[in-house]
This record gives structure tokens, sequence and C-alpha cells, in this order.
């Protein structure tokens, strides 16, 4: 009798509790949003494109620890081009729990278009991950983040105002409008939802197999330009994220989580 209501005791709790979506979190950054949160109580939406079995295995892994409390939604954000493609997503979305309390911007295409070489494919997948998705998403779920007196997180880039990548050009105009749309939807969603952004430096390496892998040299030319004289870990951008969710008082505001790189940096380098 004891275990049987102890166990509905939790389950009563665990339906009360707090849902965030995070966009692009089956892996890396993401997946560290994802825990952390979860350590937090709150139930969590797993979003992924392509690393399906990560997101799953990720939402196993969070179910064991505490049942029914991650739910994989696996979607193309290119569906934000289609009226009723967002429509099916956001009911999926809101299909999970009923409700949703937080939504983070995750989700990000980054890769180099040295001038000469831009092309339209570029432009349009960088602009959709890092700009257009974000504010199409965010104006489709607002009236479920106005339910519940929610918020919006977005992940930035120290490099999107003042600090451009050399060669990254279309990169860089994508996040630098991201970042002037959370200061926009901060204005425009208050008082009901708060809306901030963090701002990571090199926060996490590329895939040692991707395309945009750093070799020993470059890694120890970045780490010596840092001042905190390391890499930041995932787990850095995740304390951040939580902390402007339980923010209550803060809304427009771009936390930078570089170890200082910003101190440093003389221009147009990683």
């Amino acid at each position: 009798m004891d275990q049987e209501l102890h166990a509905y005791q939790a389950e009563n709790i665990n339906n009360q509790a707090p849902v965030m979506l995070v966009t692009g979190s089956a892996r890396r950054i993401g997946a560290a949003i994802v825990k952390a949160a979860h350590r937090q109580g709150y139930r969590v939406i797993i979003h992924c494109h392509r690393s399906e079995q990560d997101a799953n295995d990720l939402g196993d892994h969070l179910n064991d620890i505490r049942a029914n409390s991650a739910k994989v939604i696996v979607a193309d954000l290119m569906i934000v081009n289609d009226g009723a493609a967002l429509d099916s997503f956001v009911g999926s979305i809101i299909e999970a729990f009923g409700q949703l309390d937080v939504l983070v911007h995750n989700a990000s295409r980054f890769y180099p278009s040295p001038l000469g070489s831009i092309n339209h494919a570029q432009w349009d997948e960088l602009l959709l991950t890092n700009a257009k998705a974000p504010l199409l998403l965010s104006q489709a779920l607002l009236p479920y983040l106005k339910q519940q007196q929610g918020c919006i997180v977005s992940l930035l880039d120290i490099h999107a105002h003042d600090r451009p990548f050399n060669n990254y050009t279309v990169y860089n105009m994508a996040k630098a409008a991201h970042r002037m749309m959370v200061q926009s939807l901060a204005l425009e969603m208050a008082p009901e939802v708060r809306v901030n952004g963090v701002a990571p430096g090199v926060n996490i390496l590329p895939d040692p197999t991707s395309d945009q892998a750093i070799d020993n040299e470059q890694q120890k030319s970045i780490i010596d330009a840092i001042p905190m004289r390391r890499i930041g870990q995932p787990d850095e951008i995740a304390h951040s994220v939580l902390y402007l969710v339980q923010a209550n008082y803060v809304t427009g505001a771009i936390i930078t989580v570089d170890g200082g790189r910003s101190l440093t940096i003389a221009g147009g380098h990683l």
C-alpha cells in the first residue's frame, strides 16, 4: 500500500512539473540543457532532426530515472515554411504533456560561407536554423507560453555582435538576426512571456570526424586566447539557461558564457 501511495504521489508531482522544449537536443549542448532541466524536475521534450537514435537513447535514459518525464519529437525545422506542417508540429509539442512552459532555441547549422562561394542553399539553411525557425516557432508557441507565463531562451554566439567570424558571413548575419529577435520579442511578449539569450564562446569543439574538425595546433591556439585557459563545457551553458528560466525579473538579457574570450578577440578567427 505504501509503495502504491508513493508511486501515485510521484506521478502526481510529475504531472504538475513544468515542461521544456529544447530544439536540436539529442546531443552536445542541447542534451546538456535537457539533462540539467530534468534534474531540476522538468518534463522535457527532446527535438531532433537527424539524430533520432541519440534522442531516443536520451529519452529512454531520462524516463528510466523518472517515468513519463521525457518525449522525443523528430522534425526538420523546414516545417516552418509550411503552415499546416508547423501547426502539426505545434500540436505534437502540446500533445506531449498538455502544456509548454519553456522554449529553448538551440538547433543551429554552423559552417563557413567564404565570399565568392556563397549560394542560395547556404543562405536558406543558415538563415532558417539560426533566425527564421526560432522566430516562427516562437510565434506559433506564444499562446501556450502565455498560458503558463513561460519564457524563451535562445542560444546565440559571441560572434553575433560586433565580432564576426572571417569567412562565415551568412552565419554571422543569421546569428545577428537571432540576437535582435531576442531583444525585439522581449518587448513584444512582455509582460506575459520573458525572452533572453545565452551567447557561448568556444564551449564545445566540433566533432573530430566532421568537416569542421579542429586539429591540435588550432585547439591550442584557441585555448591560449581564452583567459580561463580552457574550452567551456556544455553544462556551463546549461547552467546559464536554467538561470534565465528561473530569473523572473530578467527579460531581453544576453549572458555571455565564453571564459573571457570576447575580451581578447582581435577579429576574424575562432
